[in-house]
């Protein structure tokens, strides 16, 4: 035992010492936020999927993640197939209320670049219904929700772009909106009208490119794929392929074709992909 005027002379640099070790762990902290950084051009194919949902896709940087929506007895339930089983997977369950809580500390609103996600919301059921079920929630999601409103887009901390049956019918609607649109990549060089409620243009891989990763690509093909990149960019919307093949060198096309979000399954090859070749710098085709 110390005596007691020992451990009073012994206090200040025991105070000193733990003050080192509490800035030791703050500076950690902060290097490995800084050294976190966001995937502008990851996308998370299916993320429910995955053995955390949402998690994982945030946990390695992703900034667009997928999921597929049934309405299901009223409530919006999260599966690949028609929910009969898995009714508890609900997309308020798996993605709102965890991305709100994520946005929110003390109930201020924060943001950063690993603070704005884009949800897309694949609707399997009927479109009408299944949207009009989904905006039946998003008042007190409202804060954290980007909008469009009198020709406005105002981006906050979570970007709902609703593909799959989603009738346009309702993007004449007035009033501000919560939900933006993925338009049809193909037809939209047939298209004239354009707005600003289209967030991306998605088509399937197949549809646009039969190329599988080995020998040449057609220049047809390849001249088809920049034609529709430029006119959905002309029209401020991100260019998606999705179902493309989880290969390098297909990234590598896709990335030097302008495609904007690289659509996977494989959500940590492709992280170590954009790690290795830096997330904004798009490889040459080689």
């Amino acid at each position: 035992m110390y005596p007691l005027a020992s451990l009073f002379r012994l206090y200040p640099h025991v105070l000193r010492a733990s003050g080192l070790l509490i800035a030791g762990m703050q500076l950690l902290c902060l290097r490995a936020e800084a050294q976190m950084s966001s995937l502008p051009h990851a996308y998370a194919h299916n993320d429910y999927w995955h053995k955390r949902p949402l998690l994982d896709a945030l946990d390695n940087g992703f900034t667009h993640v997928e999921a597929d929506v049934y309405l299901r007895h009223s409530r919006l339930v999260v599966s690949h197939n028609p929910p009969f089983f898995r009714k508890k997977h609900t997309l308020e369950e798996l993605y709102f209320r965890p991305l709100l809580q994520r946005f929110t500390i003390d109930g201020d609103r924060r943001q950063s670049s690993l603070d704005t996600i884009v949800l897309m919301i694949d609707v399997k059921s009927r479109g009408g219904r299944t949207i009009r079920a989904l905006e039946k929630f998003l008042d007190r999601y409202k804060p954290i929700l980007s909008s469009y409103d009198s020709g406005k887009v105002t981006i906050r901390n979570l970007t709902l772009v609703v593909t799959g049956h989603r009738p346009l019918a309702w993007l004449d609607i007035d009033g501000p909106r919560y939900l933006f649109v993925d338009a049809d990549l193909k037809k939209l060089d047939r298209r004239q009208e354009t707005t600003d409620l289209y967030f991306t243009a998605s088509c399937k891989y197949s549809s646009l490119i039969s190329w599988k990763g080995k020998g040449q690509i057609s220049l047809p093909q390849q001249q088809r794929l920049t034609t529709l990149v430029d006119r959905a960019h002309s029209m401020g919307a991100k260019v998606r392929l999705w179902a493309s093949p989880d290969k390098t060198c297909v990234w590598n096309f896709l990335m030097s074709a302008g495609v904007d979000l690289i659509n996977t399954d494989k959500i940590v090859a492709l992280r170590n992909y954009f790690v290795h070749n830096g997330t904004d710098n798009r490889p040459d085709n080689n």
